[in-house]
């Protein structure tokens, strides 16, 4: 039988975050020498709760830390492009337990000011008293953030939209636009074409004509709670704002990889 199938009578049934736990305990013992050589190789390196990494990313800890550098490098490199680096207020929506945002500081010229959001406290919690140089801010599964309009040069957020629902799409994009300037550059990822092998018969259908599909049964939010975006939805999603840059997700060592969208955020006056 197809395991996406069987997922799927997972999430109907109530059980996928306790399937998705038992799936951490298990990755949790068989990573514990793993992680202990890493600890011991970088004596000062800070890292998240095992169960933190586990929720956002995997436990593999050089990954977690080593790659993610990478990330923050691509992530610059993409955004580099269409925007300069210099005195920019930049944020991370859904900075998680700082993955990512954690290497910018030491990466981008020191003109520039890092803030980071999340709508789970405890991420938010590690962040503020281990990563340094970066404001970090809590908020809640629903808009608004703790932000003025006009505020943010440059909007980031990977892999967020891909555990929201249609509504919080909406709602969230128009949150995103407020706080961004005009000119702002929004760079996010989603689940494109490349992740349709994820879908049942039907999801693919409803992916075919374009339109969101949704894995629920869990709370949203969660890594257990998946949306898959075609780019006639992500082009609708965006209105009249100008793409810049669509990088449709490719298959790296076997691994789907999400599509990347640059939007320039252009308000209309009066």
């Amino acid at each position: 039988m197809n395991k996406y199938v069987v997922l799927s009578f997972i999430r109907r049934v109530g059980l996928i975050q306790i399937a998705d736990y038992v799936r951490f305990l298990v990755n949790y013992a068989g990573t514990f020498r793993s992680r202990r050589a890493f600890h011991k190789r970088n004596p000062g390196v800070v890292l998240p709760p095992a169960y933190y990494l586990y929720e956002t990313f995997n436990l593999n800890y050089e990954s977690f830390y080593s790659k993610s550098r990478d990330t923050a490098q691509w992530l610059v490199s993409h955004i580099a492009a269409f925007e300069q680096f210099d005195n920019r207020k930049i944020l991370e929506w859904g900075c998680g337990p700082g993955r990512v945002i954690r290497h910018l500081p030491g990466i981008l010229p020191s003109s520039c000011q890092f803030y980071g959001t999340d709508y789970n406290a405890k991420y938010i919690e590690w962040c503020r008293k281990n990563l340094k140089n970066i404001t970090f801010f809590e908020n809640g599964p629903e808009p608004p953030l703790p932000f003025p309009d006009n505020f943010f040069d440059i909007i980031y957020s990977i892999s967020v939209f891909t555990h929201l629902s249609l509504k919080s799409h909406y709602s969230w994009f128009d949150e995103l636009e407020r706080v961004a300037k005009d000119g702002g550059i929004l760079f996010f990822t989603v689940h494109g074409e490349v992740f349709k092998e994820k879908l049942t018969d039907s999801e693919k259908k409803l992916f075919e004509r374009g339109e969101l599909v949704t894995k629920a049964g869990t709370k949203e939010g969660h890594r257990t709670f998946a949306a898959f975006q075609p780019p006639s939805f992500i082009r609708q999603l965006v209105k009249d704002h100008q793409i810049l840059a669509h990088h449709p997700g490719v298959k790296e060592n076997g691994i789907p990889r999400q599509d990347v969208w640059i939007v320039r955020i252009t308000k209309k006056s009066g």
